[in-house]
């Protein structure tokens, strides 16, 4: 669905959505980076691309740190997704061989073009405010780094196949 940079632009948004109280809280991009288990270098990278889109605003110094630049109902799931990820316009089928919309369209193509609609979806009509109500007013508590969870759940990412071993 998206890549390590994306997926990394949300954890640091959403931890500061989380946080939301007008832009007076601020957290460090170290602070950041170790309450979601991400690596600080690229946390740190990250927010700056993302103060120069001005999604965050950024403070040097002792009191300073990282806000929302706008509340968290304003920034869209689109935007950090926008700055890190390409849009694939090739018309070429990943599958068939041929032109997608040229002739009959492959096997997976109403599949694929009904999923590509919902992330699209998810995208423009989700804000950042679902992440500040979750803890704010719904009272998530986000999981530590490390804290594993006793029973299996469902997990929207696609399974990694397990090696073999001869």
């Amino acid at each position: 669905m998206y890549g390590k940079q994306t997926e990394t632009a949300i954890a640091a948004l959403s931890r500061l959505a989380e946080v939301w109280d007008e832009g007076r809280t601020r957290l460090s991009a170290a602070e950041i980076a170790d309450q979601r288990g991400l690596p600080r270098a690229m946390v740190a990278k990250i927010l700056s691309t993302l103060s120069q889109a001005s999604l965050v605003d950024g403070s040097p110094g002792p009191g300073g740190g990282y806000a929302l630049a706008r509340a968290p109902h304003l920034i869209r799931l689109r935007e950090p997704h926008d700055l890190f990820e390409r849009e694939d316009v090739s018309t070429n089928c990943p599958f068939g061989g041929g032109v997608c919309g040229a002739g009959e369209p492959c096997a997976m193509h109403d599949r694929l073009k009904s999923m590509q609609g919902a992330i699209r979806k998810l995208l423009e009509e989700t804000t950042f405010e679902i992440f500040r109500k979750a803890v704010q007013e719904d009272g998530l508590v986000p999981v530590a780094k490390g804290v594993r969870p006793d029973a299996a759940r469902d997990t929207y990412r696609a399974p990694h196949p397990r090696r073999k071993h001869a």
